[in-house]
């Protein structure tokens, strides 16, 4: 078992709040990605769980029990540091050994897990050599074997890739889910590379400022954004957002904001002032045979450009820039006039005073069956 649960965490450093009334729960087999800008809290957060801070406020229970006072040593968890933190003197074969030989463990026993866990990462033969010998994906490779052969309740890990280049962290994040996959172990990860995330969580928390802006699968925070902070931070490009105004015209809920206008959906709303948001794949150019509901941005070529299988299409349309991913086969030029448009299924809405996620529930409807896959404010 390997259930995690956080009530209330908070940790300040004399007048700075880094961390704020945390709540959540990681389930046992869960993989907690903690994924947020830097500053936002997510290595506070974790030190607090390993036990190398201690919290201001709030408790930490590991399944069931609580280890808010407990020294780090004495929590069934493991830690996989950035620096990887390898003993440069010892060999692989030592430092991965060395967890087990302060727990007190017959050398059999150590042999034994040693030989299992670097089996099963693939750096059996590298046993005997010393840290500096080894590549970066093969010293991260020791780092995670030396918490693997601890068997701990859960592991976490801040953000333990980012040292390696480009292909070999993507070789390396694929090789961590497989493990997991593996294992059914509990993982707690701290990242800021919003791919990490997308490709390896079960979960996502999204932390801004020290709180969670939003928990849930990577499809949930992608797709449903709950605030405009999370819509702007994942994606490349993020989101596309503009100020804009939702009013009732016509039997309709429109949307209008400079240089783009149209139609929503049937029905009606008081006026709001809102962030409309929509994603750079769900735009698309506006042709006469286009349907008529929907977004209409009128907008002139900045910039295009091309990323081998498609391309990014920059366009400025008054003091905004849209950002269109599409192939490679829409033609356009920079400094060309271009007309786009956005499906109302595919438009989010925001309330621009709180940035939070905007609901559209029709009066006559019952409200569990309401909710529009798009959102927009209640009537």
């Amino acid at each position: 078992m390997g259930t995690i649960e956080l009530t209330g965490l908070g940790r300040s450093f004399k007048s700075t709040v880094a961390v704020r009334d945390i709540t959540l729960t990681v389930q046992d087999g869960d993989f907690l990605v903690l994924l947020g800008p830097s500053g936002c809290g997510k290595t506070t957060l974790l030190r607090m769980i390993a036990g190398l801070l201690e919290p201001t406020t709030g408790r930490i229970l590991l399944d069931g029990a609580d280890i808010t006072e407990q020294p780090s040593k004495k929590r069934d968890l493991a830690m996989v540091f950035q620096s990887y933190a390898l003993y440069p003197h010892l060999s692989v074969r030592k430092n991965l050994g060395f967890p087990l030989r302060v727990r007190g463990l017959g050398k059999d026993e150590i042999a034994r897990r040693v030989v299992d866990v670097a089996e099963s990462l693939e750096i059996g033969h590298l046993l005997d050599r010393k840290p500096k010998e080894l590549s970066g994906g093969q010293r991260q490779r020791v780092a995670v074997g030396r918490a693997l052969v601890r068997e701990p309740q859960a592991f976490l890990m801040d953000e333990p890739l980012s040292n390696l280049d480009a292909k070999l962290r993507t070789q390396t994040r694929q090789e961590l889910t497989a493990l997991h996959r593996r294992l059914g172990a509990t993982f707690v990860y701290v990242t800021h590379d919003q791919v990490e995330a997308m490709t390896m969580a079960t979960r996502i928390a999204v932390l801004n400022g020290g709180r969670i802006e939003q928990l849930g699968t990577p499809e949930q925070v992608y797709d449903r954004p709950e605030s405009v902070f999370v819509a702007g931070f994942l994606g490349s490009p993020a989101m596309n957002l503009v100020d804009a105004r939702v009013v009732s015209l016509g039997g309709r809920v429109s949307v209008t904001a400079e240089a783009l206008a149209g139609d929503l959906w049937p029905g009606a709303t008081e006026d709001l002032d809102v962030v409309l948001g929509f994603r750079p794949e769900h735009v698309e150019l506006a042709e006469a045979s286009s349907p008529r509901d929907g977004i209409r941005v009128s907008a002139v070529v900045d910039i295009v450009e091309n990323l081998g299988g498609e391309q990014i299409i920059t366009a400025v349309t008054g003091s905004s820039r849209i950002h269109m991913r599409s192939s490679r086969e829409v033609r356009v030029a920079a400094g060309s006039e271009i007309a786009l448009r956005v499906s109302p299924e595919h438009v989010h809405l925001f309330d621009r005073a709180s940035g939070r996620r905007l609901e559209w529930i029709p009066e006559d409807v019952p409200t569990e069956t309401a909710r529009h896959d798009v959102t927009v404010a209640v009537a």
